[in-house]
């Protein structure tokens, strides 16, 4: 298997697991989008709790040139972790949410 569908598989299994943990709050659902053809990995969610309207997005990878980004982390232990954890390399991880002067100080990929 070469690298680059070894990063979408793990990027698959990592928001697939997310989108299975049960909201513990009002009707909240969660929605997988997965886009291989330009590669955007999506965890939405959508729902009411109480009154309020819930729809957003709640992780958001990208996979461009060679290099995931993580574009959205809503979740409390952090994608990084578990990028990591699942065998991507820190340098091939891009914290696309950060501006790119403070990426240089990560220690993860800049670009």
């Amino acid at each position: 298997m070469d690298t680059l569908e070894k990063y979408r598989q793990v990027i698959r299994k990592v928001i697939k697991d997310y989108s299975e943990i049960p909201y513990a709050f009002g009707d909240i659902q969660s929605q997988t989008i997965f886009d291989t053809e330009v590669d955007r990995y999506l965890l939405m969610i959508i729902g009411r709790e109480g009154v309020k309207r819930v729809h957003g997005c709640l992780i958001h990878i990208d996979i461009i040139g060679a290099k995931v980004w993580i574009q959205r982390d809503g979740t409390e232990a952090g994608m990084t972790t578990e990028l990591l954890k699942a065998g991507i390399p820190k340098d091939k991880i891009v914290l696309g949410f950060r501006s790119p002067e403070m990426r240089k100080h990560t220690g993860f990929a800049t670009e």
